[in-house]
């Protein structure tokens, strides 16, 4: 039944147990075939260390990547979603000419694998588009007010144009599927609201900005709020380019330390844990959304 709150039953609880007991076996015979040896107390230094030099705590390898994973997910997300929002009304949009840019944008992109189109732009776009814009003069900056805000923010100044780069790569590859969120949800919006307020003499921007996408907006947020989810997941790809984010710090310290099973089972629950958590809250979201009595 439709609203039905949904429970457990033992089917659900024996299917479960059979899920677990399946990969701890094959955990298992993955460690004892190798005659591998577990050392998962040398892993927490990675996550939080003590700095003896200032007397404090600093985050360790993995708890670094975390926050470069973070600060270059957001930003991809914000950067995708002024350019989706961009193509999604040119998808729209009744001009030919306008509508075969946003068209081609979005089939260009979404035929396109994201580790080819990461090294596309990181080797013949970024390499010359970065330039031009400054940015490497950013990263002369080692000290001072602007280097703490660029480390806070995004990454060190040493380091902030691969990190530009690949959030750039990252929104212009996730933008391209917040397009077809974004003109799905416009598109949507009965075709009488467009003829309703036509009939009260707007235009067809005051049609959008005042009528048709505050209502399309209600409608995207949860897919959206999923995107950001799938763009914390897309952001480990770009590892190649040498982004010092979770997967590349794992890659490193199992190269460097040879504790290859703890390393990627901890990534992996790191990564769970922020994923399960994000979309936790946009299942909160979605209630509050159908649960908030809808303004005419």
């Amino acid at each position: 039944m439709i609203g039905k709150k949904p429970t457990i039953t033992p089917i659900d609880l024996i299917l479960l147990a059979g899920i677990g007991a399946v990969g701890a076996w094959l955990i298992y015979r993955a460690t004892a075939q190798a005659q591998y040896h577990w050392n998962w107390q040398a892993i927490p230094q990675y996550l939080l260390r003590f700095d003896e030099s200032t007397g404090r705590w600093v985050p360790g390898l993995i708890l670094q990547g975390v926050l470069v994973t973070l600060r270059l997910s957001f930003w991809a997300t914000v950067l995708a979603m002024i350019i989706g929002t961009i193509m999604g009304l040119l998808r729209i949009s009744r001009s030919p000419y306008r509508n075969l840019l946003g068209s081609g944008y979005v089939a260009l992109i979404r035929n396109i694998p994201v580790l080819v189109w990461i090294f596309i732009f990181y080797y013949f776009i970024g390499d010359r588009l970065l330039p031009a814009l400054g940015i490497d003069r950013l990263a002369q900056i080692s000290d001072g007010p602007i280097s703490w805000i660029l480390r806070f923010f995004l990454d060190d100044p040493s380091r902030l144009s691969i990190f530009v780069s690949g959030v750039v790569a990252l929104a212009v590859y996730e933008g391209a599927y917040i397009t077809e969120i974004i003109r799905a949800g416009i598109q949507s919006i009965d075709t009488g609201q467009w003829e309703a307020s036509a009939g009260l003499g707007l235009t067809r921007t005051q049609q959008l900005r005042h009528i048709i996408f505050p209502q399309a907006l209600r409608r995207v947020m949860p897919p959206l709020a999923g995107q950001f989810i799938s763009t914390i997941k897309d952001s480990a790809i770009v590892s190649v380019i040498s982004i010092q984010e979770l997967t590349f710090q794992g890659m490193e310290l199992m190269a460097a330390t040879f504790f290859t099973f703890e390393v990627w089972l901890t990534i992996l629950a790191i990564y769970f844990v922020l994923c399960l958590t994000c979309s936790l809250l946009v299942e909160r979201f979605e209630l509050k959304l159908k649960t908030k009595p809808h303004r005419a």
